[in-house]
Parts: structure tokens; sequence; C-alpha cells
């Protein structure tokens, strides 16, 4: 029996937190945060509609919708953060491969032969 629990601990450790069974929030980049701006945005929307309305049935229908709203907009504003820093990331890098290679050659091109002028204009 203990070995069988000590195993399941590994288990889930190995996996971590697996939101409705689908979504594994720990090795999901952006998905930890969305998720809690999600429990922020619902807990947010649904006390404001019940202290303007006081029903509680659609105070919670509006706190649900404001959790998947918040939820959805937070994950892909965070996504699409996240490509853009990897798409300058890759710019970079093959910057720095290209002046490294190109570095001391007449393929350098920040060495820009001298434009000659013409003798006699000065």
């Amino acid at each position: 029996m203990a070995e069988e629990e000590q195993e399941t601990k590994k288990s889930l450790k190995a996996t971590g937190f697996r939101l409705l069974g689908i979504l594994d929030v720990k090795n999901t980049p952006c998905a930890r945060e969305a998720v809690l701006h999600g429990a922020g945005g619902a807990v947010g929307a649904g006390l404001i509609h019940f202290l303007a309305t006081s029903r509680v049935k659609r105070s919670f229908d509006v706190g649900f919708a404001g959790f998947m709203f918040t939820t959805l907009g937070s994950w892909f504003y965070c996504r699409i953060n996240n490509a853009k820093l990897r798409v300058q990331q890759r710019m970079i890098q093959e910057g720095i491969k290209n002046k490294v290679m190109y570095e001391g050659s007449v393929l350098d091109p920040t060495k820009r032969p001298a434009a000659e002028t013409p003798p006699g204009a000065s």
C-alpha cells in the first residue's frame, strides 16, 4: 500500500496539475497566469454584478463569463507576446551568427569601402 501511494505521488509530481484533465498547467506556457487572472476576473465580475443587482444566479453566470473572457484574453495576450519574443530572439541569433561568420571578410557588412573621390576635387 505504501509503495503504491508513493508511486502515485511521484506520478502526480511528474505530470503537474491538470486542469479539467486536459491542460497541464505546470508545463504549458502562460497557463498558470491565465487561470489566475481568470479567477480574479470571475470574482470581480460576479461580485460587482451581485452588488449591483442582488441576483445570485445571474451573478454566478456573469462571474463564469468573466472567468472565460479574462482567461482567454490573458492566454492569447501572453502567447502572442511569447511568439514575438521568440521571433526577436531568432533574428538576434541569426545576426550574431552572420557577424561571426563574415567578420573580417570581404562580405562583412560593417566594412564599407571608402568612396573614392576623383582627383582634383576637394
